[in-house]
């Protein structure tokens, strides 16, 4: 200890001061709590300056053209495209792996683990979708029947989170377990109802890029740039289907294997090995650069062969993804002009109800009464340390719709005021689920602190 500080003294001022803000950065990038605060930041910036007097630059930055050329091939899209057909690529690929190791070794790894947050899902879907349609049942507002359907996972888990220690672990498990579930109803709708006239042609594309990944794996290849290029042409093939080519995340997440390639000498070995070299070449009286290379390499090798794919990869990609592309996707997609919604037009009020009622009392409804049929039916039971007012604070945070609703939403209505009407429902509804879901979790921790006081008196 007191060597580590005597070397923390050796180094410049300015270095020890940003090295400790460069940790305290760090800790606050591994509370889940905080990835929940910059979106909701993110959000609000996109409120604000949307219904500010420079509307217009707002407006304007999302339609700004991105093009990439290369001789005479251009491709040309808007940067609203950009964000939402391809850097929600890398959000979906995230879920994909999240999904893969719940079904490997989490909470959807057996039918027996996966009944309760499977069947309160189906519930936190279909519930949410009838209100909806019992509002919106004609025309094009019944396209939006599914935009309150999605929990999303990073905002859910984040406000769970501000309850701090009152909330038992297998609540939090719960919900994530739920909220995943959600997530893969989720591709499967935009898949199945959110897709135009499907090209077959592009399936072959597609099928070309899952065969390179497979082969790729299949070969022993752990490096993860190398499976860019058949990414991108997954991509390329759902886009060129016209299915919605976010769902190449998704299946690019769910083949990412969940045990690391086998190697010809342990990993720990391998590393131990390395270090020993590194000793040697560094006690030497003259370091050679062009020395540590190798050893350095295969300390990169063994480090990356210690970790499945599925988790090094998340694990690479989540700050990225929760610091990143979701505020900058909620930044694009949050900023509803409350003066450009026009509520008196046909549809938009019932849109706005119908999302706003669907996510704050349908996803509870439909959680709690669900999860109460299959327990009273004997199909599961709930876990230790859950209870039926954990299930009612799980079904309030479900109500918590954001980032996946408003995706959603984009891809049901092409009407500016329905669209307009459907965010901004889903972010009153956000506010409203969050709120409450705070409320009744502080309520609970409070009783449980009044009977946890009370215990020991009666004891006596």
């Amino acid at each position: 200890m007191n060597q580590s500080l005597s070397q923390e003294n050796t180094l410049p001022r300015a270095q020890r001061i940003a090295e400790r803000a460069f940790a305290t950065l760090e800790r606050f990038l591994h509370i889940e709590a905080f990835s929940g605060v910059v979106l909701l930041a993110a959000a609000a910036i996109a409120l604000i300056w949307a219904n500010s007097p420079f509307a217009d630059s707002y407006h304007h930055l999302w339609h700004t053209e991105v093009a990439f050329s290369f001789g005479d091939w251009t491709v040309s899209q808007s940067l609203h495209f950009m964000i939402n057909d391809v850097l929600m690529t890398v959000f979906f690929l995230v879920v994909g792996m999240e999904i893969r190791r719940e079904i490997h070794e989490g909470a959807l790894a057996s039918l027996k683990l996966a009944a309760l947050p499977l069947t309160a899902a189906a519930g936190g879907v279909m519930v949410p979708a009838l209100i909806y349609l019992a509002f919106n049942h004609t025309g094009t507002q019944a396209h939006g029947w599914a935009v309150p359907t999605a929990t999303d996972i990073a905002f859910a888990v984040g406000v769970l989170a501000l309850l701090g220690r009152s909330v038992p672990v297998n609540v939090r498990i719960f919900l994530l377990a739920l909220a995943i579930i959600d997530d893969i109803a989720a591709v499967l709708i935009i898949a199945l109802f959110y897709s135009a006239g499907l090209d077959y042609s592009g399936f072959v594309i597609a099928a070309i890029g899952i065969l390179m990944v497979l082969g790729l794996q299949r070969i022993g290849v752990g490096s993860a740039y190398a499976y860019v290029l058949p990414g991108a042409v997954l991509w390329i093939g759902l886009l060129k289907t016209g299915a919605h080519p976010t769902l190449a995340g998704v299946v690019l997440g769910l083949m990412t294997p969940v045990f690391s390639a086998p190697t010809r000498e342990r990993p720990l070995d391998m590393a131990a090995r390395a270090v020993k070299e590194l000793w040697t070449h560094n006690e030497a009286p003259k370091i050679e650069a062009h020395n540590l290379a190798e050893p350095l390499k295969q300390l990169r090798y063994a480090q990356r062969a210690l970790l499945p794919p599925v988790s090094r990869v998340q694990m690479a990609l989540h700050p990225w993804v929760a610091f990143g592309i979701m505020p900058i996707f909620a930044l694009a997609n949050a900023g509803v002009t409350l003066d450009g919604v026009d509520l008196s037009a046909d549809g938009s009020t019932v849109v706005m109800l119908g999302v706003l009622l669907a996510l704050v009392i349908g996803k509870p409804v439909g959680v709690i009464s669900a999860s109460w049929i299959a327990v009273r039916l004997g199909l599961c039971a709930l876990p230790p340390g859950v209870n039926w007012g954990s299930v009612c604070l799980v079904g309030l945070l479900a109500g918590i719709g954001f980032t996946m609703s408003i995706f959603i939403a984009n891809l049901a209505f092409v009407d500016a005021n329905l669209l307009g009407a459907a965010k901004l429902g889903v972010l009153l509804a956000s506010l409203c689920a969050a709120i409450l879901g705070l409320m009744w979790g502080a309520i609970r921790a409070r009783r449980q602190t009044a009977l946890a006081d009370r215990q020991p008196s009666s004891q006596h």
